[in-house]
Parts: structure tokens; C-alpha cells; sequence
């Protein structure tokens, strides 16, 4: 069994990271400094970041199964867990599979289906992009989406950089994965404390989504960033760590 390619910093109680589709662990540079409260474990998904040599995983399922083997290999009983869009997906499913192994859950930027409503285009219509030109080309486009104006924030070139580490053949694996990926009916075993982090001009996943989240979850609270697209951990990195903070040490 191939690990998944990790960072593990900080000291104290654990907390989970899974960034979203086209990312990497080097995705939450900005949020390292939680490090000095919690125990970081940041892991890259197969077939992205510095688990790019592994084969992309086919189902939102099995992208959870490997980060359960990570964590168990660290040898941590039960630990908090943040995702990002597809993460957010990923982290859903953790909780139905393992809900004792987790003491909170933050859904970030994310929705209980994949296949959203409103996405700034229809997952049909990125397949057939990505595969006529190449995730590289179509990355570009997808990516500038996440942010207000890319134009003026440094996350869009970090973004970049981890795109390019995933293939075409990844790209397209993921997005099936996520495509037929649903939780919506599963929501209502969610029990512990889930906080909820929108950008209020987020382009993928709507106030829709954030609503049924919120309500279908119910210990749960919702934080909306403003003035931000789907990347507001990059565009407004301290408000986006002190929601975090804030929420795992009440």
C-alpha cells in the first residue's frame, strides 16, 4: 500500500487538511500558522501535488480510505478534519465512515453532491474542455474562477504550480469521482460539531448548497466570508484562520 505524500507540523491536539480538485498540500501555505496551536497533517491526494505519482483514485470513497490509512500509519485515534471542495467532499465521507474518528468537521467552499446546480459551467462541459486541450490549458481558465481577481492575488500563481502537477488522466478521474459522488441523504449522520465556510462570491458551490448543509447538519454553524470567490483561505487567509481557531478551541 502507497502512502499518500504528507506535511506534518505543529503540536497539539490533530487536525486533518484535504485541499480540493487540482490542489496539493502546498495549498494552505497560509494556513501553517495554525501550527502553533494544532498538530497539522496536510496530505496531497493521489494523482495530485506530491502524490502525483499515484494513481487518481476513482471514487470520493476511496479518496477517504487513504487518508484513514494515512492517520492510522501516524498512529492518531481521533483527530479534527477541514476540507476544501472536493476535500469537503472527501471529509463528508470520512464522517459516515468513521464518525468516532473525528471530533470536528469543517466543510469549506463544498456541497453534499457533486454534480452542482449552478457551477460556473457543467461538469460535462469541463470534461470535454480537459480532454480536447489538457488540464494545463483548462486548468488556467478553471482556477482564475476561484478568486475574486486572480490578477491581484499570489494564490492564483501557487495555484498554478499545483495544477501542473497533475495529469490530464488525473484530472479527468477526479472529476468522474466527484461527478457521482452524493451525501445529501447522509448529512443527518453528521453529529458532531461542523462549522460551515463559504466566500460569499463563490462560483462552484452556491448559498443553495451552503443551505442544505446547514440545515441537514444539525450541529452545525455557518461562517460566510466576504468579498471572496471558492479560494478564501488564499484571499483572506487571517479571517479564514481565526474562523478556524476559533471554532476548535471553544
Amino acid at each position: 500500500m502507497n502512502l499518500l505524500s504528507y506535511k506534518n507540523i505543529g503540536h497539539g491536539d490533530p487536525l486533518v487538511i484535504v485541499h480540493g480538485y487540482l490542489g496539493g498540500q502546498k495549498m494552505w501555505k497560509s494556513q501553517e500558522c495554525l501550527s502553533k496551536k494544532f498538530n497539522l497533517i496536510i496530505p496531497s491526494l493521489a494523482g495530485y501535488g506530491e502524490s502525483a505519482n499515484l494513481s487518481a483514485r476513482s471514487s470520493i470513497k476511496k479518496n477517504a480510505e487513504d487518508i484513514f490509512n494515512l492517520v492510522e500509519k501516524l498512529k492518531i485515534k481521533k483527530f479534527n478534519l477541514l476540507g476544501h471542495s472536493m476535500g469537503g467532499m472527501i471529509v463528508q465521507e470520512m464522517s459516515f465512515m468513521r464518525p468516532d474518528k473525528i471530533n470536528k468537521l469543517i466543510c469549506f467552499g463544498t456541497g453534499s453532491i457533486g454534480k452542482m446546480p449552478n457551477r460556473f459551467e457543467t461538469i460535462d462541459e469541463s470534461k470535454k474542455k480537459i480532454s480536447q486541450f489538457g488540464i494545463s490549458k483548462v486548468g488556467k481558465e478553471i482556477a482564475k474562477t476561484w478568486f475574486v481577481d486572480f490578477k491581484k492575488n499570489t494564490g492564483y500563481k501557487l495555484c498554478m504550480t499545483e495544477l501542473n502537477k497533475t495529469s490530464t488522466k488525473s484530472s479527468l478521474t477526479s472529476i468522474n469521482a466527484w461527478a457521482n459522488w452524493n451525501g445529501r441523504k447522509r448529512l443527518k449522520n453528521i453529529k458532531c460539531p461542523t462549522l460551515i465556510i463559504w466566500g460569499e462570491k463563490d462560483l462552484s458551490y452556491d448559498w443553495k448548497q451552503q443551505q442544505i448543509l446547514l440545515r441537514e447538519i444539525k450541529n452545525s454553524k455557518i461562517k460566510i466570508i466576504k468579498k471572496c470567490a471558492h479560494n478564501a483561505h488564499m484571499e483572506r487567509p487571517k479571517t479564514f484562520n481565526s474562523a478556524i481557531r476559533e471554532f476548535l478551541n471553544k
